[in-house]
């Protein structure tokens, strides 16, 4: 299959200091980019440059800082910039009775605003080259599941913005792809269970309580789910490599089976039917 050389050709990734970005940034080094890795601590850039074969460079990245943002550009600015990948984001979790609005600004700003503002700030260089840009969303883009409300909102809204935007760009020769990882075992994940407990915590008891043994048998769950899938953040970073070179690149790409059935089964599948695979989550 005809590809797109990466050679001479610059990439940034966001949020890669650990997890998935970590490895697209790498894998992209790998192929031959000049990958421009985004981190906010300076510890997790230099180990970034020290793993890299030499292609890397540390960038300083707060995607919620919009000086930050500006100075990132400036960074780039003077190297022919293909491609953006959007991957940095958190993971809020909580049923939404307990959610606070701080709370949920919180995994919006990050998810949602500080993707737009990202590409907003690169889209000059991004277009100037008729490059790439690649949207990490989740297969909770597709479907809600409880007590993860929050952060499926926030990929619901990546998943809209990026189908925008590519619509916007198709003029300009820029094309948007969307990554959908499933269950995959990164730092975002094992944050989640204590995240969790946290926002109970600070609950009155008497909601707080309404949803304690369900919500934290959830999150135990949901953590054995993405330390037993098969699918690796190397898995995901081929694909966006893909998205990324390939000469005709697909709207949306599942990484994993369990990301491709879901897709299929929101498709098919009438809400109502959704909603029964889900009540044993809830129960009380």
């Amino acid at each position: 299959m005809k590809r797109i050389s990466p050679d001479g050709r610059a990439v940034v990734v966001t949020g890669a200091s650990t997890g998935l970005g970590r490895e697209c940034a790498l894998h992209l080094d790998r192929l031959g980019f000049q990958v421009f890795a985004g981190v906010r601590r300076d510890d997790d850039g230099r180990a970034l440059e020290a793993a890299a074969a030499g292609g890397l460079r540390a960038l300083p990245l707060d995607v919620t800082d919009e000086d930050s943002v500006r100075d990132a550009v400036k960074t780039v600015n003077g190297d022919r910039l293909w491609g953006l990948v959007n991957n940095a984001g958190i993971c809020v979790p909580a049923p939404l009775e307990c959610l606070s609005p701080d709370r949920l600004r919180e995994q919006l700003e990050v998810n949602v605003v500080g993707a737009v503002a990202v590409t907003r700030a690169f889209l000059p260089l991004v277009r100037h080259a008729r490059g790439r840009v690649v949207n990490i969303s989740s297969g909770l883009g597709r479907v809600a599941s409880p007590y993860l409300g929050a952060y499926a909102a926030s990929q619901f809204a990546k998943e809209a913005i990026s189908d925008a935007l590519r619509r916007e760009l198709r003029p300009f020769g820029v094309c948007v792809s969307v990554v959908e990882p499933g269950a995959i075992l990164t730092p975002i994940w094992t944050k989640v269970a204590e995240q969790g407990a946290d926002v109970l915590d600070a609950m009155e008891p008497a909601v707080g309580n309404l949803y304690r043994r369900s919500f934290l048998d959830f999150l135990t769950a949901n953590d054995k789910r993405a330390r037993s899938s098969r699918t690796t953040t190397r898995d995901c970073a081929a694909v966006v490599a893909h998205a990324l070179l390939a000469t005709r690149p697909k709207i949306r790409y599942q990484v994993g089976l369990d990301a491709r059935l879901g897709s299929l089964l929101a498709r098919l599948l009438p809400d109502t039917v959704i909603d029964r695979a889900f009540a044993k989550a809830v129960v009380r």
